[in-house]
Order: C-alpha cells, then structure tokens, then sequence
C-alpha cells in the first residue's frame, strides 16, 4: 500500500509491508528469500545501494565460510562446532547452537544457488584451518566467497519480485510502546523522506562501518546501528571488534599468502620520501622476524595474545608472537608516515633468503608450495597468482609498485542483542549479519558468513510462523492491510517523523557547511582512541566531546543544501554509535584493565611489549575473569546504561525424540 501523510507544509510518501528487510548483504537477502519460501509475499528490502555493502565488495587472498565438517577422517558434531563457538568468551551457548545446527541446511542452500565451494573427486567438501579453529571446518570459494553468495541470492530475489527499494537512507527506526513500527528514510535520489510501516523488521545493515577512519570495510558500507541503538534496542559486547592489516587503496585484508609470501615492510614520510625498513630492529634474528611475518597470514587479526609467541614477556624480544608486526605498523603510522608491503624485493637487501631459519612449521609450508626461491612477488605468484591479479585489476601491480597498508577495524563481533530467534529486545525488530551481537571475544575465520546465513534463516522463521498464523486475510489495522494510513499511525509515530523533519531543517538553514569536515575528523579520533589501543583517559575525553557535538548538532553541524542530507545523518548516526561504543570500552577498562581479543587497554601495571616502545602499549593480558559475561549497554531516560550478565549456557542434549517430535508437530 502506498500513501501519504501531511506533516506541516511536508507531503511525505508512506508505504506499508508486513516485512521490512533493512540491508541487501547476504544476510538480508537471505531472509527475503526465506520468508519467501514460507509463504510471506508482503515484504520489501529498503537498501541504500543493491551493489553497495560488505557482502558485495570485501573479501581477502581466500575468503572463508565456516563450517561443519564434510570432508576427512576427523569427527565432528553439530554441538563440536556449538563448543568451538561458545568458546570463544562472552558468547551465549543457546545462540552458538543454533548457528551449529544451521551450519549444513545453509551452506546446502548456497551450493543449490550455485555458489563455488570446492569438491574432491568423491564428493566430500574438504575443509582447512582458519584462526581459532580446532578443526579443518574451513572452506572457501576464492577470493570474493561473499560476493558469490550475495549474487547467488540477489538472483532468487529478482526472480520471485520481491520489492526492494533501491537507494533509500534509513534515519530513524520508529518505535510505539517499545514495539518495532517502522523506518523514516532519506531518498538518496531525490533527498526526500519516505516512511515505511511494518511491524516485523529485519535489522541487516551490516556493522557500523563508518565511524572509524582506518577501515577495511568497503566506501560503499556505512551501518545504521545508531538508528536502533537510538531507538532502545540493546547493545552487546561492543567492544569486541577484530583489527588486521589491511591495504588502503583498494580496502582489502592482506591476509594468507600476502604475508606468507614474506614482502619486506616499509615506510616512507607523509611525500613518499625516506624508505626503510622498520621491522629487524624489535627482532634479535631474522628467523623470528620472518616467522612473525609468515604467522601473519593465518594470525592475521590482531590477537593481544599473540604479542608473545608463548603468552610470557620474556624481556628480549625473544618471545614475540604475530601481533607484534601489526604494532610495529601502527606505530610507524601514528608518526605519521606511510607504511607498505614491497614485494619486488626480500627483506633487509637480501638477494637470497636463507629459508630454514624459519620456524619448523613455516619452512615446511613452503616447501611444500615450493615458494622456497626468488622475491616475494614470485612466491606469491607461485603459492596464489588470483591474490597478485587482485591487485592488478585494481591499478596496482605488486611486481612494480609496492602496497600501502595500515591496521584496520574489520569485523564488529558485538552489535545488537538478540536472543536464539534473532530477536531483539523490542518487539517485531530482529537483527540478523553483522548487525546481530552473536559472536562473543573470540571466533573462527569466516564464521561470520555462517551465522549471517544462520541468524536470517531463523528470524524469517520465526516471523513466517507468526504471521502464517493469523486468520484468513489481514488483521485489521496491520501495516499491509487496506486500512488508510491515517488508522494505523498513531500520534507518537507522527512525533518521531516530525523530529527527523525539525532536525533536517536546523541543519539546512544554520549557514554552516561543515558535516563532512566533523565526520572526518570524529572517524580519525574514534580510530585513535577507540581502535585497538585504548586508554581509559582518551576515551572519557572523546566521549565528552561527542556527548557535547550531539547535544548541540542543530547549531553545531550543517549543510548547504538539500543534497547533504545523507552526509548529516551519517554523521548523526556515527555520532550515535561511537557514544554507545565508547561508553562500552570506558566501562570495559573499568570494570577489566585488562587486554583481550583485539584490543590493548593501556594498564599502568602492565607490561610493554617489547622494552623501548611508549608506555601507552603497556597492559595486562586477559585473565579470562569475564569470559563467562557479557555486556549490554543501552539508552533509558536518555541517559546511556551499561549492565552485565552471565551467559547462556549451551542447552543440554538430553531431550526424547518423542518429545522433539511432539513439539515440532505442534510447533513449538
């Protein structure tokens, strides 16, 4: 149904649906595709670009899915994998079960729509190690694994008509008596506002992509977490983000054989001047140094416990782990130089690498690839010729010109809250991809993949149920019904439309123009002070300033014309989700002090990592003390709350098929 309604001199279009799907990733086109296949018709995805988001245009040398087992003579269960997930700290067990269950019908559906995960001769779909993962559940379809499967399901949706809304800005999630109502978005085409009615939405926008300013996510992701988390939904585990090494231009992990191929590392001043190498220096041989460096391609997310390569300090260097290689280069970029991959020539000038000062394990690999010769071009060139024609479709040829890096936000493991439906605390709004806090401190590589697949199939699930179970033909008053808008639009839903419209107006007419110079500068500070070095201090300080920005954004912040809208509100929605995300890490460091997943609090009472670095990186490793709770931070009485509890347990396996059978069959 289409419509509209008059706020003041506005005329704004209104649609109504029984269905919004907020994102186009592969999560959400999932979930279109799911409650499809259930019998919903009456659904539309609302996205800011179809081609646009992390699932489209991310990847890394061999992009990973995670997995049951399918392959080999090793033993694997649903709750094996349950256990792997649950124990990466501070995850709930109900939540890791569902993903574990889901893992194979997903992956099934995504074979079935053409994705190319790879076979052996016999059938089995054979898998390989990624990071914390104690078995080979790992697969892979190439480089751009997400971008097949967006592709894959965007095809099922074109081909069932499903509405989607192409370039259309989400600005407010609206809310009546803590019940999902609808959206307020901006039309990115016109800089209109629409409004879109639906009591069941989808929150699949991905993570808050745009408010750090060192970041692998794509240009075209931005997130809209602020939008819910502004609404009330619950927050969890925001401070638990993944960092890793990542090129510049374009954004891409230089994850695997980027690093097992053993480039040199340099940097340059801020004019490309003043070549060296920064690495030999915190190493007391080369061997280790290379070693670290080839451990980066399979460590590659920044670990605080893979400083030491044994969890001890020993006080010389000897015991340095992977992660001290993404130190090294964050500390080169906070000089202010660049820093680089170089892959024309081996590390320190040497013409032929001495390969068996390596460490056992990565000698062996290599010589098992036979890349034991020549430069680190032609290694990688040897080991994965797709990763080098990567570059060199994007303008850059790694045999000529060397690679600009930095240590880069990646992946969100916290996010919204929901339970083991996917559901949030606010009735009718689920949160399914990136957007969904289902992954606690620690996870497997490409598990993300996996419980974005999990977590949509099941919300669409659960709403198809609650709708398929109504009576014959629509309730009355239900956004999708024939009722007019003006008898299903209450008053407190017109208010919230209304502060969207009094706020576009302050900015528009406050003669400022100045949006995009604060979002730069907010994005720098985040990376700064809410990155993967953090100090308790910085953090309270940014936060008051954020604090003071958004209490005075009508007079603070503006535009010159209409066609700023979308800078305005991202910088409105950043400014959001950085107060929720700072507020979380400050209550971390005070509730903690202590370093864990990829985050180093600074601690007084720690230890620096190598002698001679600034004492800024000085912290205690994690203790586990917390691994059993989570953090919930969220908005009451406009004031900012944070909470924490313990986590749910994995349910026990103790149930009769008769009474799996009888509840199934009565759907419960």
């Amino acid at each position: 149904m289409n419509e509209t309604i008059q706020i003041g001199n506005i005329t704004l279009p209104v649609f109504c649906f029984d269905v919004l799907i907020a994102g186009s990733g592969a999560a959400g086109l999932n979930a279109a595709d799911t409650l499809y296949d259930e019998g919903v018709r009456d659904i539309a995805i609302i996205t800011e670009g179809l081609k646009a988001g992390t699932s489209r245009n991310t990847g890394s040398d061999k992009q990973t899915y995670y997995k049951l087992s399918l392959g080999g003579d090793a033993g694997d269960s649903v709750r094996a994998l349950a256990q792997t997930l649950f124990a990466g700290g501070s995850a709930d067990g109900d939540i890791a079960l569902c993903e574990a269950a889901a893992s194979v019908p997903c992956f099934m559906k995504l074979l079935r729509l053409g994705v190319p995960f790879p076979k052996n001769p016999w059938g089995e779909y054979v898998g390989y190690k990624t990071d914390h993962d104690p078995a080979r559940r790992a697969t892979s379809a190439g480089p751009y694994t997400s971008k097949f499967m967006t592709e894959a399901l965007e095809a099922r949706i074109l081909s069932k008509n499903i509405k989607i809304f192409d370039h259309y800005q989400i600005v407010k999630l609206l809310t009546e008596e803590n019940k999902a109502a609808g959206l307020v978005c901006l039309n990115l085409e016109t800089a209109d506002f629409t409004v879109f009615l639906g009591k069941h939405i989808i929150w699949a926008t991905g993570g808050p992509a745009g408010i750090y300013e060192n970041s692998v996510y794509p240009f075209s992701q931005n997130g809209a977490t602020g939008a819910a988390l502004e609404a009330g939904a619950l927050g969890r585990n925001l401070t638990e983000w993944q960092y890793g090494l990542a090129s510049v231009k374009p954004r891409w992990n230089v994850s695997g054989t980027f690093m097992q191929a053993l480039p040199r590392f340099i940097s340059t001043d801020a004019n490309g001047n003043d070549e060296r190498e920064f690495l030999e220096g915190n190493f007391n041989d080369t061997g280790k140094m290379l070693t670290c460096v080839f451990l980066k391609g399979y460590q590659w997310p920044f670990d605080t416990r893979k400083i030491y390569g044994n969890g001890k300090f020993s006080g010389n260097g000897t015991e340095t782990g992977s992660s001290i290689i993404d130190i090294m280069v964050y500390l080169e970029t906070a000089k202010g130089r660049k820093v680089f991959l170089d892959f024309r020539e081996n590390p320190l000038g040497k013409k032929n690498l001495d390969f068996s000062c390596l460490s056992e394990e990565a000698h062996s690999y290599l010589e098992a690839a036979g890349a034991c010769f020549g430069a680190p071009y032609e290694r990688l060139l040897k080991m994965n010729s797709p990763a080098a024609d990567f570059y060199r479709s994007h303008g850059t040829d790694l045999s000529k010109k060397p690679l600009e890096i930095a240590l880069c936000a990646q992946h969100n493991n916290g996010g919204l809250a929901v339970d083991h439906w996917w559901r949030s605390n606010i009735e009718g709004l689920y949160a399914a991809g990136e957007a969904a806090a289902t992954h606690g401190v620690y996870r497997p590589g490409g598990s993300a993949l996996n419980a974005g697949q999990a977590g949509s199939m099941r919300a669409a699930v659960y709403i198809a149920k609650i709708l398929n179970r109504k009576s014959s033909g629509k309730d009355a008053g239900a956004p999708g019904s024939e009722t007019p808008v003006s008898g299903i639009i209450s008053g407190i839903i017109i208010e919230q439309i209304r502060e969207v419209l009094g706020l576009a107006s302050s900015i528009l007419n406050n003669n400022l123009d100045n949006a995009g110079t604060i979002l730069a500068e907010t994005r720098k500070k985040m990376s700064l002070v809410g990155g993967p070095f953090r100090d308790s201090g910085k953090i309270n300080e940014a936060l008051q300033t954020i604090k003071e920005l958004r209490q005075n954004f009508a007079s603070r912040a503006g535009i010159k014309d209409r066609a700023g809208f979308s800078l305005a509100f991202r910088l409105w929605d950043t400014l959001v989700c950085q107060e929720f995300y700072l507020s979380a890490m400050a209550d971390f460091a005070n509730q903690s002090g202590r370093s864990r997943g990829s985050a180093l609090y600074r601690n007084k009472a720690g230890t620096l990592p190598l002698p001679g670095l600034p004492d800024e990186l000085a912290f205690l490793p994690d203790d586990g003390s917390l691994n059993g709770r989570i953090q919930e931070i969220k908005t009451e009485n406009d004031k900012i709350n944070v909470s924490w509890r313990d986590v749910r347990p994995i349910p026990p396996a103790d149930e009769s098929f008769e009474v799996v059978w009888k509840n199934f069959r009565e759907a419960n």
